[in-house]
C-alpha cells in the first residue's frame, strides 16, 4: 500500500506540490489529468482549485464540495511508479 498524502500546496494554475508520508514529493499538473465535469467542474475555477487541502482521514487531497483524488493515482502521475496491482499484472502477462 502506498503512503498517504501529508502535504498539498497550490502552486498556481492547476498545479500542486504534494508530499507523501514516506517523503516522496514533487509538483503535479492536474490540468491534463482531470475532466472538469461533475464534481470536478468547480475545480476549473482557479480560485476554487486553490482551496485544496489534505484530508488526513482519507490520506488525499480534497476540495470543499467533496471532490477528492485517489492518492495512488496521484503518486503514479508524480513518480511514474506503477499503480498497485500493475506490477503483478505485467509479470503475469510477460
Amino acid at each position: 500500500m502506498l503512503s498517504d498524502i501529508v502535504e498539498a500546496r497550490h502552486l498556481g494554475d492547476h498545479r500542486l506540490f504534494l508530499r507523501f508520508g514516506d517523503g516522496a514529493a514533487g509538483e503535479i499538473d492536474l490540468a491534463p489529468i482531470l475532466r472538469f465535469t461533475g464534481v470536478f467542474e468547480p475545480l476549473r475555477d482557479l480560485e476554487y482549485f486553490a482551496l485544496v487541502r489534505v484530508d488526513p482521514d482519507a490520506g488525499t487531497v480534497v476540495w470543499p464540495n467533496g471532490a477528492d483524488l485517489c492518492p495512488d493515482v496521484l503518486r503514479h502521475h508524480l513518480t511514474g511508479e506503477p499503480l498497485p496491482g500493475e506490477a503483478d499484472t505485467a509479470r503475469r502477462a510477460g
